[in-house]
């Protein structure tokens, strides 16, 4: 009898120990992604970012003794640091909430003043969520708020959109609360590899010493049927503030015979961006369209910054700011399957400061009036294996900022062609 519980016991053991097991097993990493390769021509110089395969638009002319554009060369390049690993976590629930997180990485190389570590690991994502019931916790780096994950391009180029696009990820909090077809999110954010612009570059220290967040609000609505139809709306809004200087510095102080002095400065920044989207998905088609308008939006890769508006010398020596105006559109139209036929239009407009100002300015694009593109791709899906041709066409018109930062004169139209052929491996 004895044997008969011992051997009992031990099978129930041995029964547990099985099912803690089978338990464990649900939890853990799971590693996907994709190897990218980029054959990209551009007809003339570009500005870009990481030796030409981030494109944002066509370089300005530069002409030389003889009147010829130096910019008017073309070039080639073959890039593969877009590609991708990413980790997916699961785990135990905690609060009576689903537990998950994931990190991402890619070789586009980290911030640093030269961008020369190309082909570089790079943090792209790291996120912690909690899931309840119709509430979402999110925390960690994310796309900004104004990146939409449900309505983005789907291009072929690394830029995504860009200067059209917001486009930036950022550490942040955000909490999503689903009330039926509808979805409200608040989020807190900070800069990290996209930062705003300043008196020292571009450096994330503007909205830190800022002290207040990022602020984002977005209501959403959403509605699927027939498993492949999709709609949905959003509309969205940011709250940005920037300390741009800790002092403002005088020459010449006579009292104590150095050739400088310095006062504390707390002036201010305060910019906003509103922003209005929408997708609608039907089984052969999917349509995307999306507007931002707003001001300082240097730091998500869109024209735009500040300028200094005016200087006070007396009592002491005061900086104010006026934000750089802009405004910007695009919609994608693109087909559904195995093969994918698709068409993608931007244009972003300078509004300007609305009021004169000095002339000194921490803005991108401070001499274009405006931007335009037009993009047609068709996408090759076999397995596990795409590939991609794409014709970019991007349009610049340059010209003389006037006081107000409005472009209006001696105005240049340059245009820059680049073909991309783009090969991809999933896994």
């Amino acid at each position: 009898m004895k044997q008969l519980i011992i051997v009992f016991l031990l099978i129930i053991s041995l029964k547990i120990q099985a099912q803690e097991k089978k338990e464990e097993t649900k939890f853990g990493i799971s590693f996907s992604g994709f190897i990218k390769s980029d054959l990209y021509y551009d007809s003339r110089q570009t500005v870009n970012i990481r030796e030409g395969h981030f494109l944002l638009y066509p370089e300005n002319q530069k002409l030389d003794f003889n009147g010829k554009d130096i910019n008017s060369k073309d070039q080639f390049g073959i890039l593969s640091i877009q590609s991708r690993l990413t980790g997916k976590i699961t785990g135990p629930d905690v609060f009576r909430a689903k537990t998950s997180a994931l990190v991402e990485a890619d070789f586009f190389g980290n911030e640093n003043t030269n961008f020369g570590d190309v082909n570089g690991f790079r943090l792209r994502h790291a996120i912690i969520k909690l899931n309840w019931k119709t509430t979402e916790l999110l925390v960690g780096q994310y796309w900004h708020p104004l990146f939409i994950p449900e309505c983005f391009p789907d291009v072929v180029s690394f830029n995504t959109g860009a200067p059209f696009q917001p486009f930036s990820r950022n550490p942040q909090i955000r909490l999503s609360q689903k009330i039926n077809n509808f979805k409200l999110i608040i989020a807190l954010a900070e800069q990290r590899d996209f930062s705003s612009n300043g008196p020292d570059g571009a450096s994330t220290k503007y909205l830190r010493n800022a002290v207040l967040p990022d602020l984002n609000i977005h209501m959403q609505y959403s509605k699927s049927w027939n498993k492949q139809n999709e709609f949905l709306i959003g509309v969205g809004g940011e709250y940005k503030q920037l300390t741009p200087r800790l002092f403002s510095q005088a020459d010449k102080n006579l009292k104590d015979g150095k050739d400088s002095i310095y006062f504390t400065g707390k002036d201010y920044v305060k910019s906003f961006a509103v922003a209005l989207y929408s997708k609608l998905r039907l089984k052969p088609v999917t349509v995307k369209a999306y507007v931002v308008y707003g001001n300082n939006l240097f730091d998500l890769v869109m024209l735009g910054g500040y300028a200094v508006s005016s200087t006070i010398e007396r009592p002491q020596l005061k900086y104010n700011y006026s934000p750089v105006n802009n405004l910007s559109l695009w919609a994608e139209f693109a087909t559904n399957g195995k093969i994918q036929a698709g068409f993608f239009g931007g244009f972003t407009k300078n509004l300007g400061t609305g009021i004169n100002n000095t002339g000194i300015y921490y803005s991108r694009g401070v001499n274009i009036n405006h931007v335009l593109r037009f993009s047609p791709r068709i996408i090759f899906n076999m397995e596990k294996f795409r590939i991609a041709p794409e014709i970019e066409y991007t349009a610049v018109q340059y010209g003389k900022e006037g006081s107000d930062g409005l472009v209006n004169s001696n105005l240049t139209n340059v245009s820059n062609l680049r073909v991309l052929l783009a090969f991809y491996y999933f896994f």
